[in-house]
């Protein structure tokens, strides 16, 4: 695993200002880490990202067996970031079985109807697993910042100022913190892509034909906005990022990097949960001895 010193780098600090653009989307490695060469950091990113998959894989039994926590990872980022990927790659070793993974898109009328934390607080993960959720709550934060038009419909729309959106965060960081406060661990990552290499990953979109399905013409129409985009995403990051919940700035130019971070961020976390098998009572250990005493009486079963 990483040193936590290398960690800290992209911890988001709480209480104390934040600015996006001391974060380096192209970040690589610290400087001593650049002395190996980028070939031999990718080898080690690699061995990083397949030794906290295993790490995960085993601590997932744990987490469901003990039952007393659950995992809640947020990924936001803009598009092209590398959120799909990241899901895929980091989160490959996991059994299904306990994990859940939650893309959100455009609100439904429904959703409308409700406050904004409703239709993510319907897909929490259960105690015991572990809920991903592509894009979040964030987003009334953050792309409903950029166009307040779409809220037009909210009951205090022509109030819509600083103290709309401080509430907002508020809103927030308290449903984080209940969160916390029942066992849930919030681990909330956001993917700094620059705004060259998503142009660089949109072509790519157009140019490969199998991946022609993923292009959204609407996405270059969003790079218009992109100084709003990271004002919102400083402004969200320095109002929620917390001590029970805190964000981590996550270099995204690089996939490799990106992965092994996470992988390793994640990891981390949960192994510092402390977790165990549940114990065996007295008379659930007899129930066992009694089991195994019956198991091994039994006559062998054959087809005559």
């Amino acid at each position: 695993m990483l040193d936590s010193d290398v960690i800290d780098l992209f911890r988001v600090p709480a209480g104390k200002k934040f600015k996006l653009k001391d974060h380096d989307p192209e970040w690589a490695g610290t400087d001593e880490m650049m002395e190996l060469g980028q070939g031999e950091l990718k080898e080690r990113a690699q061995a990083i990202l397949l030794e906290n998959r295993q790490h995960l894989h085993a601590s997932q039994d744990l987490l469901y067996a003990d039952n007393r926590y659950s995992v809640l990872i947020i990924l936001q980022g803009m598009d092209a970031s590398g959120k799909d990927g990241t899901i895929e790659h980091v989160m490959a070793g996991l059994n299904p079985q306990g994990c859940d993974v939650h893309s959100f898109k455009k609100p439904t009328p429904e959703e409308l109807d409700h406050s904004f934390l409703w239709r993510c607080s319907r897909r929490l993960p259960e105690r015991g697993r572990i809920g991903i959720f592509n894009r979040s709550y964030y987003e009334d934060v953050l792309i409903v910042k950029v166009h307040p038009e779409l809220i037009a419909s909210h009951p205090t729309y022509e109030k819509v100022g600083k103290k709309f959106w401080a509430h907002r965060y508020e809103d927030i960081n308290e449903f984080e913190r209940h969160l916390v406060r029942n066992g849930t661990v919030v681990l909330k990552f956001f993917l700094n892509i620059s705004k060259k290499e998503q142009k660089r990953r949109f072509l790519e979109r157009i140019d490969r034909p199998e991946k022609n399905w993923k292009f959204n013409v609407d996405d270059v129409k969003e790079r218009g906005f992109w100084k709003d985009y990271m004002q919102a995403y400083q402004d969200a990051l320095n109002a929620t990022s917390t001590k029970w919940a805190p964000w981590y700035v996550i270099p995204a130019d690089h996939k490799w990097v990106a992965r092994a971070l996470i992988a390793d961020i994640v990891t981390s976390a949960v192994c510092a949960l402390d977790l165990s098998f549940p114990v065996v009572s007295d008379a659930q250990r007899t129930a066992l001895i009694d089991a195994r005493r019956t198991l091994t009486g039994e006559d062998e079963w054959r087809l005559d």
